[in-house]
């Protein structure tokens, strides 16, 4: 893209380190990824170094393009230096709506004029972090999905202020880095696949809650019968139920209805979130 050649990714967690692993992968892009802390950035590389040797050993690519690959993808913990030299900068942080608007303001204030800042949140809209910045039509959300090196689609969405020229490039980015963009042209909490997934783990939970089948029969109903990859239980805590807990509660701020089932409340009050924890709504201890 002629627009741009130095993109930013600001924050080195999962997603934020994939989201800038993707994007060397394609060759077009000098990339920097940016965090406040520096162990968490060596892990971030020490990651990616798996990712790529994973790729290798199974073919999908050779070790000269991982090399190269790794050789584009830059770290470092000054986001107002980096920002000055970013074309297209995407925050992917945690999900904390306060934390994100503290990087938009920095994006704002220190990357050039005519930038896209984006976001990977998950169900953030982006004119709630664009309302800090001087430029709303710079902004968009870019919404890729996990493991963003494996996953294909990125949901592009448009803001009430976004420009089309925003839009355009958002979308001709995500091609270029060998991924799938769908455009959502207005805001709505959770985009589209949070918001099919949200209808179908609700409905899974008051089922589960009401007695009518166990969480692993309706997992199992799901997948043989929906052919989904995996059920609603195990998407749920694989994603982490605080997380999804959280954008439900933030969804009845926004939209009114009832907030999140008395069975999450209950199971993160419990501490079991899902996978990370070894427990959610099934039992992880001693599974690899």
């Amino acid at each position: 893209m002629a627009q741009i050649r130095n993109v930013l990714v600001v924050g080195s967690g999962t997603m934020g380190s994939q989201i800038a692993l993707q994007t060397a992968f394609s060759g077009h892009y000098d990339v920097t990824l940016v965090d406040s802390k520096p162990e968490q950035l060596e892990r971030a590389v020490e990651q990616n170094q798996k990712l790529v040797a994973r790729g290798v050993e199974k073919g999908r690519l050779t070790q000269e393009q991982g090399t190269a690959a790794l050789g584009r993808l830059r770290t470092s913990t000054d986001l107002a230096g980096s920002a000055a030299l970013a074309d297209l900068a995407i925050e992917a942080i945690y999900e904390n709506l306060d934390a994100k608007r503290e990087v938009f303001q920095a994006l704002d204030q220190n990357a050039p004029p005519g930038t896209v800042l984006a976001s990977n949140s998950s169900t953030i809209a982006i004119s709630r972090l664009a309302e800090v910045t001087e430029r709303p039509e710079d902004c968009c959300n870019t919404h890729f999905f996990h493991p963003v090196t494996v996953m294909q689609l990125c949901e592009v969405v448009r803001g009430p202020k976004t420009s089309d020229r925003t839009v355009e490039v958002a979308m001709e980015f995500v091609r270029s880095i060998d991924r799938v963009p769908v455009l959502i042209n207005k805001e709505v909490h959770g985009f589209v696949v949070n918001r099919i997934l949200f209808a179908a783990a609700e409905e899974a939970m008051r089922l589960y809650e009401g007695g009518y089948a166990s969480a692993e029969d309706i997992d199992t109903a799901v997948k043989k019968g929906l052919n989904w990859p995996m059920g609603p239980f195990e998407l749920l805590d694989f994603s982490g139920l605080d997380i999804f807990y959280g954008a439900l509660e933030d969804r009845a701020r926004l939209e009114g209805g009832p907030g999140a089932p008395a069975i999450l409340k209950e199971k993160i009050d419990q501490g079991h979130l899902g996978r990370k924890t070894g427990k959610g709504f099934f039992d992880y201890a001693g599974r690899a």
